[in-house]
């Protein structure tokens, strides 16, 4: 039980390090102020989700929770500054994001249906992501 809750806490920090990193290598190539207002409120989000995973991580580990490696941050970045080669367009950076929110919407699923007995605190922090990447991807096709 407590390492299926330990399982699920590091899931959701690595999506969230992952979402930071995604919209900070984003942000870069962003020209409407409006979007880049929008990608700081949603950097911020994922952002006080990480910092949930870590105080409550504590109950259940003395190590620290998980994040994205530095390889995984590496292809991160390679695939947007690919894909944004030759159009950087606001509808396409959104497209970006969108596509790795719905990754991390269908992983958050996953665990919640595969994990139904961990402990109430987990699902909770689980719940709260996937429904704010959730949340978050309605923002975006505002921008498509």
């Amino acid at each position: 039980m407590e390492n299926q809750n330990l399982n699920i806490l590091d899931e959701v920090n690595k999506g969230a390090t992952m979402g930071m990193d995604a919209i900070s290598y984003v942000s870069e190539k962003v020209k409407d102020d409006e979007f880049k207002g929008v990608l700081d409120v949603e950097y911020n989000k994922y952002k006080k989700i990480s910092e949930r995973v870590n105080d409550l991580y504590s109950n259940y580990s003395d190590k620290e929770p998980h994040e994205t490696n530095a390889m995984n941050k590496m292809m991160t970045w390679y695939g947007i500054q690919m894909k944004t080669m030759t159009d950087d367009t606001t509808s396409k950076l959104s497209e970006l994001l969108m596509q790795g929110t719905n990754m991390g919407i269908i992983e958050g699923r996953r665990l919640i249906n595969q994990n139904v007995d961990a402990a109430s605190d987990v699902k909770n922090i689980l719940n709260d992501f996937v429904v704010m990447q959730e949340d978050s991807v309605e923002t975006l096709k505002k921008y498509l």
